[in-house]
């Protein structure tokens, strides 16, 4: 149960990590995209409405002050250069007036030109009445007036800045109900050539202490005379028909009753309605007609700013999310079950050799990392398996090994001491031999574990290798005489850096082991050369050898290659087994090799000191013989 438990929560965590993952980044693109994408829209709508009010308030300026679109032409194509868009007027009825490129029109118009009915939002020049201020008509005053009426213009303006420069002296009464000054108006043209004071960008007018002069600029020329008394004729018909009273119009469009009459709240819309009928009727004749505005981008059937985040738009946008997201759950998904599978096979084979399962293997599958920690898992599960092995082959080993010797000595103590044989010199003696084999033993297991626990202790110093052969071979010479064996030297000269005690008892074991196996009559060399940068000391004998898939197995603990030996015979099992250690205290290594029937050759590769040079080839005479 832990174990699915912690199956499933692996698998959970990898989902609800590539979950929030995929959530966060596809919140996050979406919302760049959405932002981007909204505010690109409203920049170009901004941008395209700025150019489409521009386009239409110059092409409504063109109308107001023509009273045809003949020579429109240049105009249009020129707003197109200047706003890189396709600029088309046509007649109501759609037909071509000018176009400044070629394509299909839209269903729909951008806007109507039309200089009587001004659309506000799209044009600052528009008037009160809706009508462009720029379409003057009969109000287009000549030169002459112009002039006179700018010198009564000046002479306001004068006059509201202040006392200097007036022609009749105001006193400045200092008081809180004294006019104010106007030390900043301005005088300001109209289209029509009318000129007008302005304080703060609001005309002037009322009780400013210069009545005089404002009344005078005030008062219409016989130009705007004639065309308002065209206008209260046309503003009289109308009403006639709606049987209002008569009204006469002002300058800026304001009305006033004629004589004591009186217009009631009922009749006021009517007059309104009246003078703006009359005033479009009196401006037709002196602006163009009014036209369709087509304005799209170059080749685009389509105005700009069509696209919009609709809930349609972004019911596409959620959609594509949630498609990435549940693509990403999913090979999230598989990826996380073929991640998890290899590691549940491994919890479970971990288990069960916890439990003892000393064979619990995993299949390994790929070449990815999961695949290579099976692999690790196997060599160390294969690994474990050999030390166990080797362990409960050492305790048995260990056992029989000293069981042998304590045996025999607590026999023949027994025997003495219940007065069966008696204790005379040659049991003692024999008794003295059985306890050396068993502190031999046990010398050799203090040796191993010191190596393996790394606490083998070396004292080095410079050796002379064929030096420490002959001596070796001087100490082993009774028992090679004793067994009929030849024991030779072929030493070349060289030095090593090594602990001479430690170096001579791997070389006595391996002489040891060579004497033992080597039938009468054969022959045992110890050999030296130099291969840098290692120093080889050479052990052979002629005896039968060691097979090939056993020479893996030499160096094993209490391993011998014929069971059947004796401990006597066949020494402890300990003795090549120290030598390996012995080698790989000092950096090197033991080996084997020969072939089987011509005898076994033992190499001790140890790290030779820098600068050795190749010794010459040739044996150092020393032998002993039977």
């Amino acid at each position: 149960m832990a174990e699915r438990h912690g199956r499933g929560s692996l698998l959970v965590r990898l989902l609800a990590l590539s979950v929030v993952i995929s959530v966060l980044s596809i919140s996050a693109t979406a919302w760049l995209a959405v932002r981007d994408t909204t505010r690109a829209l409203q920049q170009e709508r901004g941008r395209a409405l700025a150019d489409d009010a521009r386009i239409y308030d110059a092409l409504l300026g063109h109308g107001a002050t023509h009273r045809d679109w003949t020579d429109v032409l240049p105009l249009v194509r020129s707003l197109a250069a200047d706003t890189e868009r396709r600029v088309v007027l046509t007649g109501r009825d759609r037909t071509p007036i000018a176009s400044s490129g070629e394509g299909t029109l839209p269903q729909r118009a951008s806007a109507t030109v039309d200089p009587l009915d001004v659309d506000a939002d799209l044009a600052a020049t528009a008037g009160r009445d809706g009508i462009d201020i720029r379409a003057t008509g009969p109000y287009l005053l000549p030169d002459a007036e112009r002039a006179a009426l700018r010198r009564l213009a000046e002479r306001a303006r004068d006059c509201l800045r202040g006392p200097v420069g007036l022609t009749t002296p105001v006193p400045m009464i200092v008081a809180e109900t004294s006019p104010p000054t106007y030390g900043d108006a301005e005088l300001v043209v109209d289209p029509g050539g009318r000129p007008r004071i302005e304080s703060r960008g609001v005309a002037v007018t009322g009780d400013t202490g210069c009545a005089e002069e404002l009344d005078a600029l005030a008062a219409p020329t016989a130009t705007e005379r004639r065309a308002l008394d065209q206008l209260d004729d046309l503003v009289d018909t109308c009403l006639g028909r709606q049987r209002a009273p008569a009204v006469r119009i002002g300058l800026g469009g304001r009305w006033t009753p004629v004589g004591a009459g009186t217009v009631t709240s009922e009749q006021r819309a009517d007059v309104d309605g009246c003078v703006l009928d009359a005033r479009r009727a009196q401006l037709a004749a002196h602006v163009a007609p009014p036209v369709l505005l087509f304005v799209t981008d170059p080749g685009a059937p389509t105005p700009v700013g069509a696209f919009d985040l609709t809930p349609a738009n972004r019911l596409r946008i959620f959609g594509v999310a949630g498609l990435v997201l549940l693509v990403a759950v999913g090979v999230t998904v598989l990826v996380g079950l073929r991640l998890v599978r290899p590691l549940h096979a491994l919890t479970a084979a971990a288990g069960r050799m916890r439990n003892g399962d000393t064979t619990a293997r995993v299949r390994v599958c790929g070449r990815d990392e999961i695949a290579r920690l099976g692999t690790a898992f196997n060599e160390m599960a294969e690994q474990r398996s050999r030390v166990e092995q080797l362990r409960r082959d050492m305790v048995g080993d260990i056992a029989h090994e000293m069981r042998t010797p304590v045996t025999n000595i607590r026999g023949w103590l027994e025997a003495a001491e219940d007065g069966v044989v008696e204790l005379d010199v040659d049991l003692v003696s024999s008794l003295l031999d059985e306890a050396l084999l068993l502190q031999h033993v046990i010398d050799d297991l203090q040796d191993l574990a010191a190596a393996d626990a790394g606490e083998l202790k070396l004292r080095r110093r410079p050796v002379e290798v064929a030096e420490l052969l002959r001596e070796v071979a001087d100490a082993f010479a009774p028992a090679a005489e004793a067994a009929g064996v030849v024991l030779a030297v072929e030493a070349a000269p060289g030095t090593l850096d090594a602990d001479p005690i430690r170096l001579r008892q791997a070389v006595g074991n391996l002489v040891t082991n060579a004497i033992r196996h080597t039938p009468a009559g054969g022959r045992v060399t110890l050999g030296a050369r130099h291969r840098a940068p290692y120093a080889e000391i050479v052990v052979a004998d002629t005896g039968p050898g060691i097979p090939v898939e056993h020479r893996d197995l030499v160096f094993e603990r209490f391993w011998r290659a014929e069971k059947s030996r004796s401990r006597r015979t066949g020494g402890s099992g300990l003795g090549l087994a120290i030598v390996r250690k012995i080698a790989e205290a000092h950096g090197g290594t033991a080996e084997v090799s020969g072939t089987t029937g011509t005898g076994a050759v033992f190499t001790l590769r140890l790290p030779a000191p820098s600068g050795q040079a190749d010794p010459p080839r040739g044996p150092v005479p020393s032998a002993r013989r039977p």
